[in-house]
């Protein structure tokens, strides 16, 4: 199992030589026995022991340790300070309960959690640390609400986003006579590296676009660019294709990783599976590279340059990413010219071809300059950080999940390229930045051969581990094999917050294939009402622009 960081790679030997972070204690071995068994049961147990204990498969195991922060004074704290203090009290209380199986005190802790928060005064000085715990907290909530409050999809099932708006690029629109000033004398005063055109084609959807449906349709693109920018533009620069083809992925997908098209083009960039395999995306059961975003955007960066080097002319390659290369080749031959607006003048390219290129480039030029068209985005998505955790078998995104003490859908957001909850080995996974240690250090806590199906289990305050064990299904002797080494005198007083293996058994779930997209639900936000006071919950699904028909080379 290797550990590197995204930005600095940190190889670790092990639980027992991790540094602590700052403000936190150094790991501690979690005691855990038969203790929380029933008083009956435990004396029974023990009075089968025999005198020479028999070998337990699990006695070489490593344990599971847990950083628990350091406290700090109250006294010293200012006011957010406080509230995230007692707001986190509340959220592991939520999380314990869901553990037990008790949603409704769940939700009120999760509740109390936020409230406390927001009762934060609007005159302290550092309201803002309130805020953004709020924030992290509304997210997080609102994952636990979809996995294990009955909110939602289950979380076996990865969500595919189908593309939408397919008539798009089949439609005209009228031009604004006053959009055509303005577009030359932003694009004049604008820094461009691909050459940006204003005629007709390229006013009417700028029109579109600045229309109401269509500026949802920008700002939505924009946000969930937040998260994937600085990495497609380090990409698209060492790549040497021009920063403006960003625009390609948001017609594409909207920046939705796992966008699908009805043909079955699949991912940000919308590869097609041959297309995608040429750019060395590999696919199995268990993960499709299309769907991962920077695997994906390196593919597309690449598949751009080779048609610009194989057309000369970046237009006519934005015209072959959509109907592949053969077509436009074939368009150039049959007509003498080798310049996209004549082919279209020509009418010698499919329809959505004709297109495809006009409404890249009235998303470049808008993108430069929003607010001259009206358009105020929203605050983008923050930019993804993350470690990388190696795999040296195949491996439960629930085991990672439950290292990282987070849920799984925050795992899954980090690897959209993973068709079922398992990453395979010798595979790259993403967790959250500055978790890579953990994750890696409980990892190996648990055998190779049984890292696709156990767990680890935080104890609640007064959990037994006959509660531990049906709720994993599993048998409590099981769960104290497993644990055997652990000291005896944690018995007498189990604590919370302490880890355990879990020898849980691994469930079946089938093979999931990228084959096409349909609309699903979207699960209902318990939490809106609450979230809507720190910030305006979006409520709206705004649908993004792709191409779904025919011509998909890629």
């Amino acid at each position: 199992m290797k550990f590197s960081n995204h930005l600095l790679l940190t190889p670790l030997a092990c639980l027992a030589t991790l540094i602590p972070a700052q403000g936190q204690t150094p790991a501690r071995l979690s005691p855990y026995g038969n203790a929380l068994l029933p008083a009956g049961i435990s004396a029974a147990l023990r009075a089968e022991e025999p005198a020479e204990p028999a070998a337990n498969p699990y006695v070489n195991l490593k344990h599971p340790a847990l950083l628990m922060p350091k406290e700090i004074s109250a006294e010293n704290l200012t006011p957010s300070q406080k509230a995230v203090r007692e707001a986190d009290k509340h959220f592991q209380y939520g999380k314990f309960y869901i553990q037990e199986g008790k949603f409704d005190q769940a939700r009120s802790e999760f509740d109390l959690a936020l409230e406390t928060l927001l009762a934060v005064p609007e005159s302290a000085p550092d309201r803002t640390v309130a805020e953004k715990k709020s924030e992290e907290l509304i997210r997080l909530i609102h994952r636990y609400d979809i996995e294990s409050l009955g909110s939602g999809e289950s979380p076996e099932s990865p969500v595919f986003v189908q593309s939408t708006l397919p008539e798009l690029l089949e439609r005209t629109f009228p031009i604004d006579p006053r959009l055509k000033d303005k577009t030359l004398a932003q694009v004049s005063a604008a820094s461009s590296e691909l050459p940006l055109t204003v005629n007709d084609a390229v006013l009417s959807y700028i029109n579109y676009f600045t229309s109401e449906r269509g500026r949802r349709v920008m700002i939505y693109g924009w946000k969930h660019a937040g998260k994937y920018k600085p990495m497609i533009s380090r990409i698209l620069d060492e790549e040497g294709v021009p920063q403006e083809l960003i625009s390609l992925a948001q017609a594409e997908s909207g920046f939705v990783p796992r966008a699908v098209s009805r043909v079955a083009a699949a991912g940000m960039w919308q590869f097609m599976r041959s297309r995608g395999t040429e750019y060395g995306l590999k696919f199995s059961a268990l993960h499709d590279d299309r769907l991962d975003p920077e695997r994906a955007t390196r593919a597309a960066a690449k598949h751009l340059r080779d048609l610009y080097t194989q057309l000369g002319d970046w237009y006519l390659a934005m015209a072959a990413y959509n109907c592949g290369p053969f077509c436009v080749e074939r368009a150039v031959q049959r007509t003498g010219f080798a310049d996209f607006w004549e082919l279209r003048a020509r009418s010698v390219l499919p329809r959505e071809t004709m297109n495809y290129v006009p409404a890249i480039l009235a998303m470049a030029i808008i993108t430069k300059n929003p607010e001259a068209y009206g358009i105020t985005p929203e605050t983008p998505d923050a930019a993804m950080e993350y470690d990388t955790v190696q795999t040296t078998c195949n491996t439960s995104l629930a085991l990672i999940a439950d290292a990282a003490d987070l849920p799984v859908a925050e795992i899954r957001d980090l690897n959209p390229s993973l068709l079922r909850n398992l990453a395979p080995a010798n595979y790259d996974v993403r967790v959250p930045k500055s978790k890579g240690s953990v994750v890696l250090a409980a990892l190996e806590s648990v055998p190779e051969d049984k890292r696709d199906s156990w767990r680890l289990h935080r104890v609640a305050e007064g959990e037994t581990l006959t509660a531990i064990a049906r709720r994993y299904s599993t048998a409590a002797g099981s769960i104290v094999a497993a644990n055997a080494r652990l000291d005896s005198s944690f018995f007498d007083a189990p604590e919370s917050g302490e880890m355990l293996l879990i020898p849980a058994s691994a469930q079946v779930q089938p093979a999931k294939h990228v084959t096409s997209a349909k609309g699903r639900s979207t699960a209902r936000r318990h939490y809106t009402s609450v979230a809507s006071r720190v910030r305006p919950a979006t409520t709206k699904r705004v649908a993004v622009v792709s191409k779904t028909r025919k011509p998909i080379s890629r």
